[in-house]
């Protein structure tokens, strides 16, 4: 791959440890990888001038249901807590196939790439009418995204007392044998990947305690990580009470599901002993402020985690469930729930952006790798044009998360250019418009 420079950035957020900003500079890739970040650098290759631009190192994001991007602002679930939430939409996903699932991956990837992801996870854990994982990863290879895809799974539907209709529960060895496939067929390992694959039973009251235990089993076997949902509202941690007899933590660590290799989403109710345990242990956290708001589930205790040393990540949680896929709102989100919570001093702009560049890339395993703008990390590149209305009178650009865009202007995943100049660069993107405009209409109509 030729060298590409971006060069004289009005300001580059490197996410460094020392939290270096530097003005009127220069990146310079190299095969993928950042080769060198300063002043007067030079190529023979591709130079993009980024005069009125901050630079920051591509967003994270560690939570999505990518497709529930065709099943937003459903009226019957507008207003309804999560367990209600999830009964109303059950029998919506219950006809999904394998091109709803294609088209509403290609839909949630571009929204998230047009703010400044460049690394998503995924969650898909139903697998309705021949639907497999392999259609959310070719999605991802499409718009250019790395991501890591987990194969989620649900086997206690209505009939064995679980929340899901019978319909969209798996037996609990087919789940196994095919978190094996697509582990076999798809998870890369080496650095620089663009899949990875964890496993990930949907949560502690959709699957066994059977599956959990044998699910950790599974994924630590074949080196991959583990994630699923935990403590996310106040019915979560009654079920698990009435139904365990212990609080989600204390379930979680009997099942072998706490170490650097797993990940919770939600976790909006963890008392202070849960997070000493993931602090501990380096579990790690999914923080989805919006989605927690608009199921009042509550406000995640984010700065305890983060001052006991629990991983901390940004996820936009599933578009049916915030009903947005825009990372810089959710990092926003975070930042003022957090003083909402805890005074103004809680948590500032740049600690935000931190959770949202570094804290995600250290959650999914990839901290040694993205997250930050240094030689030797791979070309995961977000450029913000601070120069329109959306920036003007700001005294500090690089306070994005305070007065800045919302869309990047450019954006760059392992050195590829994958948004210029604010649009899609890799995909038709009114196209898949189309496509879900089709399928979504469908859907409401009862097809």
């Amino acid at each position: 791959m030729p060298e590409t420079l971006l060069r004289n950035a009005s300001v580059v957020v490197t996410m460094d440890d020392a939290g270096t900003e530097l003005a009127e500079a220069d990146i310079l890739i190299r095969d993928g990888v950042i080769a060198a970040v300063g002043h007067g650098l030079r190529t023979a290759g591709e130079v993009h001038d980024m005069a009125g631009c901050v630079v920051t190192p591509g967003l994270v994001n560690t939570h999505h249901h990518l497709y529930q991007s065709l099943t937003r602002a459903v009226p019957g679930a507008q207003n309804a807590a999560l367990f209600g939430w999830l009964q109303t939409l059950y029998p919506i996903w219950a006809r999904f196939t394998p091109e709803h699932m294609r088209v509403s991956a290609m839909t949630g990837l571009a929204e998230l790439a047009l703010s400044g992801c460049t690394m998503s996870s995924d969650h898909l854990y139903l697998y309705p009418n021949g639907s497999r994982l392999d259609d959310t990863i070719e999605a991802a290879a499409a718009i250019g995204l790395r991501l890591h895809a987990t194969r989620g799974a649900m086997s206690i539907g209505e009939s064995d007392g679980g929340l899901p209709p019978d319909s969209l529960v798996e037996d609990e060895a087919a789940i196994l044998t095919d978190c094996l496939r697509v582990i076999d067929a798809f998870h890369d390992p080496a650095p620089g990947a663009m899949i990875r694959v964890g496993v990930a039973p949907c949560s502690p009251f959709s699957v066994s305690r059977e599956l959990m235990r044998d699910a950790a089993v599974l994924a630590r076997d074949k080196g991959v990580m583990l994630h699923t949902h935990l403590a996310e509202n106040d019915e979560d941690i009654a079920y698990s009470l009435e139904k365990f007899g212990c609080r989600p933590g204390q379930y979680a660590e009997e099942l072998g599901w706490t170490g650097p290799d797993v990940w919770h989403a939600h976790c909006v109710k963890l008392d202070g002993a849960e997070i000493d345990l993931f602090a501990r242990t380096r579990t790690g956290v999914a923080h989805c402020p919006c989605s927690n708001c608009r199921l009042a589930s509550g406000i995640a205790p984010v700065r305890a985690m983060r001052d006991a040393g629990v991983p901390v990540g940004l996820g936009v949680d599933g578009s049916a469930s915030n009903d947005a896929g825009d990372l810089v709102a959710e990092a926003r989100m975070a930042m003022l729930l957090q003083r909402v919570a805890s005074g103004p001093g809680a948590m500032s702009p740049r600690e935000a952006l931190r959770i949202a560049t570094r804290g995600g890339a250290e959650v999914l395993g990839r901290g040694a790798e993205i997250g930050q703008l240094a030689p030797g990390y791979r070309a995961d590149i977000a450029v913000w044009d601070v120069s329109g209305v959306e920036a003007a009178g700001n005294w500090d650009p690089a306070a994005l998360l305070l007065a800045g865009p919302t869309h990047v202007r450019d954006l760059f995943v392992e050195g590829r250019r994958v948004v210029a100049e604010g649009k899609l660069a890799t995909v038709d993107l009114p196209a898949i418009l189309r496509d879900q405009r089709r399928l979504a209409e469908g859907l409401a109509r009862g097809e």
